[in-house]
């Protein structure tokens, strides 16, 4: 049996991936690879167009590779049927958007319960773990209003409680801060740090922004298809 601690969250293997758009063949992923493991931020940098988003959907098993693997905690998921597929989703990973897609009709208390209730958790259980999650995020004082009740880092901050309320081990966010103003960009991103890093989760962060790449633990870098990790003097 594998230990824990030494097996990857997150594996792709010599992923590739081409779109037809009419007779022409678009080539995004070319035996593109990555390795994440327990409690690490990586940071998913390159242009736009570069296959990053095409990436997230194939590491949260959105979208199946043309070849390749992808492995979740060891296990190979890249045969596996749509019905497996989205079992491993809601137990094994969190999805953060740049617009945060909370539910307007639902307190952020519920919005945060509502995936633990579809799980399976009891509701004093999932309201317990929502508060918490909440708190943590410096939102104790708002967890019953709606989300047109509350700011866009607040919704954001929501989002990412969602994300991780049934306790995944992977977390993957495509430019999470992205539609923020800088000041609250900070703050959402720092507290998104600091829930990694006392969660143990593995996050993969798409992101433009160079100045928080710098503050994740790796950066790997889209390029021609296939990815390449920067040292942090890389970044510009």
């Amino acid at each position: 049996m594998n230990d824990a601690s030494t097996t990857p969250v997150l594996e792709l293997r010599d992923v590739h991936r081409v779109y037809r758009q009419g007779s022409r063949e678009v080539r995004v992923l070319n035996a593109a690879s990555a390795c994440l493991m327990p409690g690490q931020a990586v940071a998913l940098v390159g242009p736009s167009g570069a296959g990053k988003s095409t990436f997230l959907h194939i590491a949260g098993l959105l979208e199946s590779p043309d070849s390749g693997e992808v492995l979740i905690n060891g296990r190979n998921c890249s045969g596996m049927s749509d019905d497996e597929r989205t079992r491993v989703r809601r137990a094994e990973m969190g999805f953060v958007y740049q617009f945060h897609q909370v539910l307007p009709e639902f307190s952020a208390l519920e919005n945060v319960v509502m995936p633990q209730l579809i799980y399976g958790t009891a509701r004093k259980a999932a309201e317990t773990r929502a508060r918490d999650l909440l708190a943590g995020l410096g939102l104790e004082q708002r967890v019953d209003h709606r989300p047109a009740e509350l700011s866009g880092g607040e919704q954001q901050r929501t989002a990412i409680a969602r994300a991780l309320a049934n306790s995944p081990r992977l977390l993957l966010a495509d430019e999470p801060t992205g539609n923020l103003d800088p000041q609250t960009s900070e703050g959402v991103f720092s507290e998104l740090i600091g829930l990694i890093e006392r969660t143990g989760v593995a996050a993969l962060i798409a992101t433009h922004n160079m100045d928080l790449a710098r503050r994740m633990h790796r950066v790997l870098r889209m390029e021609q298809g296939q990815l390449r990790e920067l040292a942090k003097t890389e970044l510009a």
